[in-house]
């Protein structure tokens, strides 16, 4: 399937039935291949900008006074109300007359998938929230990194993911990077954290960092068995539904646990009064909104492990803003850590590129082949 996904992206979104039947499909146009190539990079920019976004107002709300840890949890997915507007005004396109119809998967198949990602995220967001809480951002974004060395496992198993040599070579960068800052095992982002909750932050940053990357691989598994539609969409339903799951979850939780009778208090001692607490909230909700659109669009446009890889873009600008903003201490460990994950960041992103060069020429030697010219 994941061969099936490259054909349709270096031929510019060609019907995939296309791409294997016995006529040759006309030729790519540049416009096409541009139109492809612009969705991507907006995509790119929706998960760098809403990730580190989130991420540094994620810091900012535990700094000034909020201490609920399933409030953060609500807000990672509370915002996807937002995306009704784009869903009413993109629906579903027809079916092109080249093209068979895909038939609907049964409601309740498709309706227990949502349900079990929803419960999935919302579990995945409250390990993130404990992990932002007794973690530097700094810190919390370098073992984050280490979700592209467990997504390639899971894509590995569950995609079809070839692991060539420059992909292992990347999973291991990335495994030593995080492991760094683990054999370092103190607390020294912080005096107000112990040992204890510092180890703690960390084992619950990875096991969320693994938790994520076995969503988007099941995110693309779903898109490929299941759903067999690819319109813009789908990918705004299984944003809202699985993230409309979450927020319930994480609503049951805050009420389950009793945070809700504190939530007064934190917003009448919030450091920068009850209007920036509120506006903190909203804020981060739209953020990782943002950021999640982005991570979908990929998984729907290119693969899970390719949106993962953008995910960790924002290694080296979260703990830049992070030092500024909240004086992360940026040491030799930190420094470390940081130029092997952005090392086997750039060892993935290379094997990207040559699978791109070598689908490209195939592409161009089949309709070639076919006395076709190709722009």
């Amino acid at each position: 399937m994941d061969g099936g996904r490259r054909v349709r992206h270096h031929t510019g979104g060609l019907p995939k039935d296309a791409a294997t039947s016995s006529q040759p499909a006309p030729p790519p146009t540049v416009l096409r291949h541009w139109q492809w190539w612009l969705v991507v990079a907006l995509n790119i920019f929706f998960l760098l900008a809403g990730q580190t976004t989130a991420l540094l107002l994620g810091r900012f709300y535990y700094d000034k006074g909020g201490n609920s840890k399933w409030m953060a949890t609500l807000v990672q997915t509370a915002g996807f109300p937002i995306f009704f507007l784009p869903l009413l005004l993109f629906p579903s396109g027809h079916t092109p007359p080249t093209t068979q119809p895909t038939p609907r998967p049964p409601l309740a198949k498709v309706s227990s998938i949502y349900v079990a990602l929803g419960i999935l995220i919302a579990v995945d967001n409250l390990m993130y929230s404990y992990g932002l809480l007794y973690l530097s951002v700094s810190t919390y974004s370098l073992i984050c990194a280490s979700q592209l060395a467990f997504n390639a496992v899971f894509s590995y198993f569950l995609n079809s993911q070839k692991f060539t040599p420059m992909i292992f070579n990347s999973v291991v960068l990335l495994t030593f990077s995080a492991a760094l800052l683990g054999i370092r095992g103190d607390s020294g982002d912080s005096t107000d954290v112990s040992k204890g909750k510092y180890v703690l932050g960390f084992m619950l940053t990875l096991g969320a960092s693994a938790s994520y990357s076995l969503i988007l691989s099941l995110m693309q598994l779903t898109f490929e068995k299941v759903i067999k539609k690819e319109t813009f969409s789908v990918v705004l339903e299984m944003q809202i539904y699985t993230s409309l799951v979450a927020s319930c979850a994480a609503i049951i939780g805050l009420f389950a646990s009793g945070e809700w009778r504190t939530l007064r208090g934190e917003m009448e001692g919030y450091g920068t009064g009850r209007i920036s607490y509120v506006l903190t909230l909203v804020w981060t909700g739209v953020s990782w909104q943002v950021g999640s659109a982005g991570v979908v669009g990929l998984i729907f446009v290119v693969s899970s492990l390719f949106s993962n890889v953008i995910s960790t873009l924002a290694l080296p600008i979260v703990p830049i803003f992070a030092a500024i903003i909240f004086n992360d201490k940026m040491d030799g460990v930190k420094i470390m850590s940081m130029l092997i994950a952005i090392w086997g960041f750039i060892s993935y992103l290379y094997q990207h590129y040559i699978d791109d060069s070598k689908a490209k020429k195939a592409v161009r030697d089949a309709h070639e082949g076919c006395g076709q010219s190709v722009p």
